[in-house]
C-alpha cells in the first residue's frame, strides 16, 4: 500500500497515522511525503511543501520497483502537487482513496484555496472512493450540510466530479455519528455510537487508510468501507491523551483482540 500525504511530526495524523493503520490491518505501508509539518496536539505550527520533482521521484521509486495494490492520498497542499499526484495516479492500475484534506483537526489550512479546482477536475475523477468531511465537501461543492438530507445532496454534488464512490463523513453533525457511502445509485448509511472522548486526532487519515488497506486485500468497496468504519470507531474509543491538546486515536487497539 502507498500513502501520498504530509508528515505529522506529532505522529497522530498524516503519513504516520497512515503507516500505523496499514500495519494494523495487515498490509505493507510505503510512503510518498508531500509536505513536512511542525505539528503537535495543540495544532500546526508550520508547513513546508516538497518540490513536485521530489514527490514524483518518491512515487516512481516505490511503484516501479515494488508495485502497489492500493493508494491513499491525503495532504497535497498546492495545485502543482495535486496535479503531479493526479498524473501519477492516472498511470497506476490500483484503487485510489482520496481524502481531500483541507484543514487540520485544529482548523489549520492544509490546502491552498487555489488548489481546489485542481482537486475537483484532476484528482477526484481518479478516486475509487473520496472521503471528505462536512467542511471539505462544502469547500469542494458549495453544499452546506446541516442534516442527513444535506449529506445526500453533498454526495451527489461530489459525484459530479467523477469519483466512483463518495463517502460523506457526518461526525460533525449533532447526534449519533453517521456517514453516507453512495455511488449515486446505492446508498449505505453507516452509523456508530458517539464515544465521549476528545482524543480524535488523525481520524480522517486513519479512516481513508483503513479503506485503502481493505481494498488492497481485495474487498469490494462497500465491504472495505464498512470494515474501515468499524476499525476507526474502535480507534476513536481507545484514543488517548498525548501532550496538552487533542490526543490521537489508538491505531493499535485491535491488535490485542
Amino acid at each position: 500500500m502507498l500513502t501520498v500525504a504530509g508528515s505529522d511530526s506529532g505522529g497522530g495524523a498524516g503519513i504516520q497515522a497512515d503507516l500505523k493503520t496499514m500495519l494494523a490491518l495487515g498490509t505493507h505501508g510505503m510512503s510518498v511525503i508531500t509536505a513536512v509539518t511542525a505539528q503537535n496536539s495543540l495544532g500546526v505550527q508550520g508547513a513546508w511543501e516538497l518540490p513536485a520533482e521530489a514527490v514524483r521521484a518518491q512515487y516512481r521509486s516505490v511503484v516501479d520497483d515494488i508495485g502497489v495494490q492500493a493508494v491513499k492520498t491525503g495532504m497535497l497542499a498546492t495545485a502543482e502537487l495535486v496535479e503531479t499526484v493526479a498524473g501519477l495516479l492516472a498511470e497506476t492500475d490500483a484503487p485510489a482513496v482520496v481524502d481531500p484534506v483541507g484543514v487540520s483537526k485544529h482548523g489549520d489550512a492544509l490546502l491552498a484555496a487555489s488548489a481546489l479546482d485542481s482537486v475537483r477536475t484532476k484528482l477526484l475523477p481518479l478516486a475509487t472512493v473520496a472521503t471528505p468531511n462536512l467542511d471539505e465537501v462544502t469547500q469542494l461543492t458549495g453544499v452546506r450540510v446541516e442534516s442527513e438530507a444535506g449529506m445526500r445532496r453533498a454526495a451527489l454534488a461530489l459525484l459530479e466530479y467523477g469519483p466512483r464512490w463518495a463517502l460523506i463523513k457526518g461526525g460533525h453533525l449533532p447526534g449519533e455519528p453517521v456517514d453516507l457511502l453512495t455511488d449515486g445509485t446505492e446508498e449505505h448509511w453507516l452509523r456508530a455510537p458517539r464515544h465521549d472522548n476528545r482524543h480524535t486526532h488523525g481520524t480522517g487519515c486513519t479512516l481513508a487508510s483503513a479503506i485503502a488497506a481493505h481494498l488492497a486485500h481485495g474487498r469490494p468497496v462497500v465491504a472495505a468501507v464498512t470494515a474501515a468504519k468499524e476499525y476507526v470507531t474502535g480507534a476513536i474509543a481507545a484514543g488517548f491523551p498525548l501532550g496538552g491538546g487533542i490526543g490521537p486515536v489508538d491505531h493499535a487497539w485491535a491488535l490485542g483482540r
